[in-house]
């Protein structure tokens, strides 16, 4: 029996995740991850790079997002497994390259939360209480960890109330962008610009849809939860598009809102970009949007939280980790030891404060790992699974191959530099990993031939 069937651990198999998820919690866990924390900061960004017309690289990033989903949504119903990318690169090109991919996505995920953790610590709490920023990060991670430990589907209920309260600021954006048009305040004529005094309109759109990217980035985390999903195959590619595509809609709006109503300069001059449009209408209070953006921050910490500890438990499971990441809280069923390890690397990463030379590097290691993902669901075409998985058409993962090349182009050389250790690290264990995965298997085929 697959595991797409719902087996039951044995007593010689690795046990079993509980399946909860139904599509909409899978959808509300899709949606929450991809309305991070990242849109309250990112527009002023995509507008120092764009133009006033920040919605237009927005889309672009919302095109170039589903052609990599769309792998995603093959994958994922054929080979429903905690794991995502590195389980996918196994399967299609041996360990070493899915150690490697397993690798960007933990490097990414753990740095993440540990960047979530200390602006949960920042400016937004600071607007409530003021505390040490090490302290604050190490019990939100603890807390964090609590609440990924006591099961998936109490941390997605919790992942929904928080998206609904995230989606809520964003519609306030919007709703307070049409007011100020409404009434004259705004300028629609910043709609129409793009370009800056150093780009033309469709390098500052190529410029600015690689920082839009990131803001879609997230939904490649939901993979890892599949095996946790009561049917992954009908499930996942609603729930995955129904989140991109909302996401989408609202970023764009957002992104009008926020070029109407504010000068183009000052968007790109501030930190909290969407603050400008509250401190622009008026009628809403400051403090209530760094509430709204501690819950941001807070869901998108707890969900990728989730990915990580789960990938972590997929990669042991596939023997590119140690097997004590394995094991399993036994009524729970949620991998605590790999809740654990995650959780205290992203800790002392928040500690050592070390997270911001590492940040900007995510985009490059999650292009890489859409880049190997891509390739690969056009290579495990030769395994025919299932006949009721979602089959992307051939043309869009070679675009989204493409794509993930073409956004490359859009990276400085400084953070290149920093990718690149980073595989260069990953590169190096998977070497020591494949070659004593090999050793392995030679004592265990000399002592057979001398059993014989």
């Amino acid at each position: 029996m697959s595991p797409s069937n719902g087996e039951q651990p044995t007593a010689t198999s690795t046990p079993a995740l509980r399946r909860v998820l139904t599509t909409p919690l899978l959808y509300f866990f899709i949606l929450g991850d991809v309305l991070g924390a990242g849109v309250y900061v990112l527009v002023g960004q995509v507008a120092a790079d764009t133009g006033g017309a920040v919605w237009v690289p927005l889309g672009v990033a919302l095109v170039l997002a589903m052609l990599t989903a769309a792998s995603y949504a093959e994958l994922a119903t054929k080979y429903p497994r905690a794991g995502g990318a590195a389980h996918y690169a196994t399967r299609a090109f041996g360990p070493f390259t899915g150690f490697v991919s397993g690798f960007c996505m933990l490097a990414a995920g753990v740095v993440s939360v540990a960047a979530l953790a200390r602006g949960f610590g920042g400016d937004y709490l600071s607007d409530f209480v003021t505390l040490p920023v090490g302290l604050v990060a190490v019990i939100f991670l603890a807390a964090l960890a609590l609440i990924n430990a006591r099961g998936i589907k109490e941390s997605t209920r919790a992942n929904v109330v928080a998206t609904v309260i995230e989606v809520a600021g964003l519609i306030i954006i919007v709703v307070l962008g049409a007011w100020l048009l409404l009434r004259g305040d705004g300028d629609a004529g910043r709609l129409t610009q793009l370009g800056t005094p150093e780009k033309g309109a469709a390098a500052a759109v190529l410029s600015g849809s690689v920082l839009a990217y990131y803001s879609f980035v997230g939904f490649e985390t939901s993979v890892n939860v599949a095996e946790e999903t009561r049917n992954p195959r009908r499930s996942y590619p609603r729930a995955l598009f129904g989140a991109l595509t909302t996401a989408g809609a609202v970023y764009v709006l957002v992104g009008v809102a926020a070029s109407a109503a504010v000068p183009t300069s000052k968007l790109a001059e501030s930190s909290g970009p969407l603050l400008e449009v509250v401190k622009a209408a008026g009628g809403v209070p400051s403090w209530l949007f760094s509430a709204i953006a501690l819950v941001a921050v807070a869901n998108g910490a707890l969900l990728t939280g989730i990915m990580s500890s789960r990938l972590t438990y997929g990669m042991a499971r596939d023997g590119l980790l140690p097997s004590g990441l394995t094991k399993v809280l036994p009524h729970r069923r949620t991998p605590w030891v790999a809740i654990a390890t995650t959780t205290a690397l992203s800790a002392l990463l928040a500690l050592t404060g070390s997270v911001a030379t590492l940040a900007s590097t995510l985009v490059l290691l999650l292009l890489v790992v859409f880049f190997i993902v891509n390739i690969a669901v056009l290579v495990l075409r030769r395994e025919p699974g299932t006949a009721d998985h979602f089959r992307a058409p051939t043309a869009l993962p070679v675009m989204g191959a493409v794509s993930c090349l073409v956004l490359a182009t859009q990276i400085t050389a400084q953070v290149w530099l920093r990718g690149l250790l980073v595989l260069a690290v990953a590169v190096v264990l998977a070497a020591v990993g494949t070659a004593r995965g090999r050793g392995n298997t030679d004592a265990a085929e000399q002592d057979a031939s001398t059993r014989v």
